[in-house]
């Protein structure tokens, strides 16, 4: 096992664990790059996948919130769809429209023809980018790495692009039911087996993203959405756990049943409806509306003292309830943090 600097700033992993903290910790869901002046020369160099795929951008674009505007956590710059590359399936980035699969996923035969590949052959760029990150953070923060949950892998597969409604998704999981069923088996064990490769790597938190959750019943959430997260959730081991499926308020208590060590909660919630659903056993995450950072500073303080109160501090890190805007203020990001982090309540 490689030897990592000490860990300074531990609040994340203890909040994971449910213990008592002085103060709730904080990082933003996005931080790594869009809002930042620094990531966005680094995009006119570079191109998305390039800055994805070299291990030195990654820590370099990984670290810049940290010490720019001080989280208490860095989440590892990346993509959720290097899991469709790695099963064989081009990515284009294009800009102002987002990602673009030439090929998609329309039949069993393609289901059936893709092939699971080791995830520490394929993403080997993504453990090396953790590695570095985790030397290159000398012990300020822990690292949190993620991977896309497998309905949401297969929104792209399937749609070729992003989407309001992922209708075409939908529709391919009723029209070509066995189908759907493998592809998201085969991207399941292939998510199992990147999370366990990002925890050896030296990831101390993992974060699985089911971004396009809501858009489905809560029927369909329990056929083509929840036995793939659950699997996940048993066979990921040796780091705390996150599930953020956003929009899918009807599947909490559901996925705290997953033995997950955190649920992430968006904005469409109130703190108390998100424990009353989660019960008080499982640490919560969110749930501040990015939108919100766009107010005037006083405003983003009130808000954001009147959320973690809601919240309580214990069993509790403090988050936007989804990514942060590209635009928002610097300034004002930084209201947001240093609010939580003088937080005494």
């Amino acid at each position: 096992m490689e030897q990592f600097p000490e860990l300074k700033n531990d609040l994340l992993l203890r909040a994971l664990k449910g213990e008592q903290v002085e103060r709730p910790p904080v990082w933003m869901m996005r931080q790594a790059g869009r809002f930042l002046p620094d990531y966005r020369v680094l995009k006119e160099k570079y191109s998305f996948f390039e800055r994805c795929q070299s291990p030195e951008l990654v820590s370099e674009i990984t670290i810049m919130p940290i010490d720019q505007v001080g989280t208490d956590a860095a989440i590892l710059f990346s993509d959720i769809l290097v899991i469709p590359q790695a099963l064989g399936y081009e990515v284009q980035m294009i800009a102002q429209k987002g990602p673009f699969l030439p090929k998609t996923v329309k039949s069993l035969k393609d289901a059936k023809n893709i092939i699971v590949p080791d995830a520490s052959d394929k993403l080997s760029y993504v453990m090396e980018a953790i590695k570095l990150t985790r030397h290159n953070l000398n012990g300020k923060v822990p690292l949190i790495g993620f991977a896309g949950a497998p309905f949401t892998v297969l929104c792209y597969m399937v749609q070729g692009q992003g989407s309001k409604d992922f209708s075409q998704a939908k529709a391919f999981c009723h029209q070509e039911k066995e189908a759907a069923h493998l592809l998201l088996q085969k991207i399941t064990t292939l998510t199992i087996d990147y999370l366990n490769e990002q925890i050896k790597a030296g990831a101390q938190a993992v974060q699985l993203f089911d971004s396009w959750a809501g858009l489905l019943s809560p029927q369909d959430f329990n056929e083509f959405a929840l036995p793939y997260i659950k699997q996940i959730m048993e066979k990921v081991e040796g780091a705390p756990t996150i599930i953020f499926a956003k929009g899918a308020w009807y599947a909490i208590k559901d996925l705290v049943d997953t033995g997950c060590n955190a649920i992430g909660v968006d904005w469409v919630l109130t703190p108390k409806q998100a424990r009353n659903l989660a019960g008080s056993d499982v640490t919560l995450q969110g749930n501040f509306d990015p939108s919100w950072l766009f107010a005037p500073h006083k405003e983003i303080e009130r808000l954001t003292i009147k959320m973690i109160d809601e919240f309580g501090k214990d069993k509790y890190i403090a988050n936007l309830g989804h990514g942060i805007l590209p635009n928002v203020p610097v300034e004002n990001a930084k209201t947001f943090i240093n609010t939580i982090k003088n937080y005494r309540g």
